[in-house]
């Protein structure tokens, strides 16, 4: 039973700002609020807001409300596995006001096939081993079907975890965590206050896999801006090779104003890459990833190539020759591919082939003054609304 003073505390369902692109359809369980570090200075979430741990008794309360709705929705399936309007309208008749919310994110999750939970906020780990295995319990045994949990993780966190706590932690279902190692080159780190090095990245991420979990790994191309470009792509590849993550995924670096890097940047002590630059300093790192089985994925609209994504080592030759495809552009066609693939017009490379999509790439440049020389100013305007 809940207590009177729990239910008094207790203010309902909640989720947080953000999940990976990955996560896109999973339920969010919120078990912690905001981020406990928050100094990352390219990092434009969580800023001015308190970190906070939620109690594990609230945290069930949400699962166990999302299940409520999940069961009602699931007994009402139609033949062709699906919820009629009428027959979602009628639930939502039924919902109290004050479990709208849990009953949208069932009505969300039912949508995308409740196979994944993901666990927010940014850095859900550092709960009690014995509170987060008891939360993973509760959502296992909500929904015995899922297949996958998911959460962030830092580092520092990660790396002052038992292996012993790891491995009940993955016992207990959780079986992807997504670190962001943004660069293994301790400069660049300590310059963004990342609040991790090289060597506690790479502690962690053999941690992780150590306990049996799928590891994602995210790297931000431009982190090192151009001083330390060429050291960020090689000391980020080195620690990967040393981790060997499921996933590596990549997140180029956008420079919106309200970030602390920006103002940097606003004085010229951060010079940023251009698209160019960024091109070669992903093709170095890509080049320098050696002996690892890992996926590649650049699932995010910051990315100048979304076809970036291939599992290694296979899939090395192909992925480098897209990027020289790009680089052996001359800068006209470049700056179509960068302007037709940042408005949405171009998707791949492949793309620039097309007559009527590279036509409008070229229309809207013309009607917007985007050329060799303004063009990375206008992307880079562009991005921040990406943010």
């Amino acid at each position: 039973m809940v207590s009177k003073k729990l239910n008094k505390e207790y203010q309902g369902f909640e989720q947080g700002p953000i999940r990976p692109p990955s996560e896109a359809d999973s339920l969010l369980i919120r078990v912690t609020r905001n981020c406990p570090w928050n100094f990352c200075t390219f990092c434009p979430v969580y800023k001015g807001r308190k970190f906070s741990l939620r109690p594990k008794e609230h945290v069930i309360l949400d699962i166990k409300m999302v299940h409520k709705y999940v069961k009602m929705l699931k007994q009402r399936i139609g033949s062709q596995g699906t919820i009629a309007p009428m027959v979602v309208q009628d639930v939502s008749n039924m919902v109290l006001p004050s479990e709208a919310d849990a009953f949208y994110a069932a009505l969300h999750w039912f949508a995308g096939g409740l196979e994944s939970v993901f666990i927010q906020d940014a850095n859900s780990l550092i709960i009690k081993p014995d509170d987060l295995i008891e939360i993973l319990t509760c959502l296992r045994k909500c929904f015995p079907w899922i297949k996958r949990i998911t959460s962030y993780a830092r580092s520092h966190t990660i790396a002052r975890i038992s292996d012993q706590d790891l491995a009940s932690i993955k016992n207990a279902g959780l079986n992807r965590i997504h670190i962001g190692l943004e660069s293994g080159s301790d400069q660049v780190l300590k310059i963004v206050r990342k609040g991790s090095d090289k060597a506690m990245h790479i502690k962690a991420g053999q941690k992780v896999k150590k306990a049996g979990m799928e590891l994602s790994e995210y790297v931000m191309p431009g982190l090192g801006g151009q001083a330390l470009s060429e050291i960020h792509a090689i000391e980020t590849a080195d620690a990967l090779n040393q981790i060997n993550p499921d996933f590596i995924r990549l997140r180029t670096l956008a420079i919106p104003n309200r970030i602390p890097l920006y103002k940097d940047y606003q004085s010229g002590a951060f010079e940023k890459c251009s698209d160019l630059m960024t091109a070669k300093e992903i093709r170095l790192f890509i080049h320098k990833l050696d002996g690892i089985t890992s996926t590649i994925k650049s699932d995010h609209i910051l990315n100048l190539f979304q076809e970036i994504e291939g599992k290694l080592p296979q899939d090395k030759p192909k992925l480098l020759n897209i990027l020289d495809s790009f680089l052996n552009m001359n800068p006209e066609k470049q700056c179509i591919y960068q302007a037709g693939r940042r408005l949405g017009i171009f998707h791949s490379m492949e793309d620039m082939d097309s007559p009527q999509k590279r036509k409008k790439a070229e229309i809207i440049c013309k009607e917007n003054n985007i050329n060799t020389e303004t063009v990375d100013r206008v992307i880079e305007d562009t991005m921040k609304r990406f943010i």
